[in-house]
């Protein structure tokens, strides 16, 4: 059994606090940023170019951020949010959808490299790996903090967290931080082991990630403000979602009689 008693904050300065999700969301989106800077360099995703890259970046924490702030405010907790309107914006006190920010992400990047003639499953594909490493951080951010802790249960590792009861409890978020860690591992060897085409690691991604985010959450406290559905969470009716479109898009794929590896 572990006591867990974090502060969120990484330090203070007068009003302004360095906090440890914060932190994550910065490193994200720079590794994001670096990957597709390389990727331009090296000429790898035609019509890409290192200045695009940049703006593309500043568009994507943008398109990001609101996914994830609509998403927390449309499904988890809608009656709240009508009648405190101008809390919407208020980020800052928390409440944000990784599911959410996953479809604001991806809408940006379909409509902006169609503009820019680029071809979208090469910049998705380009994200998933440093989106994977960031959901690493962004959990152990997440325990760190003391949020999104899991249900009661007796396991030698249990963890009490004093803010919130006495009660030893799943450290869901070191559960969903490890299969995050499995994920990227996974996707990082696949792709330096074969030639895939485009859009094979993106959906390979939805996928799995939606089937481990669906298991480990049956290991997370419901979160009162959650709806749920038939026993379900939210965010699970969300990675089942996630699951069955990208069943969807393999099967599109395979009828058609296209490689999902290059020559």
């Amino acid at each position: 059994m572990v006591t867990w008693d974090l502060s969120p904050a990484i330090a203070a300065i007068g009003p302004f606090e360095l906090r440890w999700y914060g932190l994550v969301y910065a490193l994200g989106f720079t590794l994001a940023w670096w990957a597709l800077r390389k990727e331009a360099r090296a000429g790898r995703i035609p019509n890409l170019t290192e200045k695009l890259a940049e703006d593309y970046t500043l568009l994507l924490i943008m398109g990001s951020i609101i996914g994830a702030r609509l998403a927390y405010v449309l499904l988890y907790n809608p009656a709240y949010y009508w009648n405190h309107l101008l809390e919407v914006p208020a980020v800052w006190q928390g409440g944000l959808s990784i599911h959410g920010a996953i479809i604001g992400g991806t809408l940006l990047t379909w409509f902006w490299t169609r503009k820019q003639k680029i071809n979208p499953y090469q910049v998705l594909d380009t994200l998933v790996l440093p989106l994977a490493l960031s959901l690493v951080f962004g959990r152990l951010a997440n325990y760190a903090n003391g949020e999104l802790w899991g249900t009661v249960t007796a396991v030698s590792w249990c963890v009490v967290f004093p803010h919130v009861d006495n009660l030893c409890r799943h450290p869901s978020q070191l559960y969903e931080s490890l299969y995050s860690l499995g994920l990227f591992l996974v996707l990082l060897g696949v792709s330096q082991w074969r030639r895939l085409a485009p859009g094979v690691l993106f959906w390979a991604f939805i996928g799995l990630y939606g089937l481990a985010r669906f298991l480990v959450t049956f290991t997370r406290a419901l979160d009162p403000t959650d709806p749920g559905l038939l026993g379900l969470s939210i965010g699970q009716w969300l990675s089942l979602s996630m699951i069955a479109v990208a069943l969807w898009w393999f099967n599109r794929v395979r009828r058609s009689g296209h490689p999902l590896t290059r020559a």
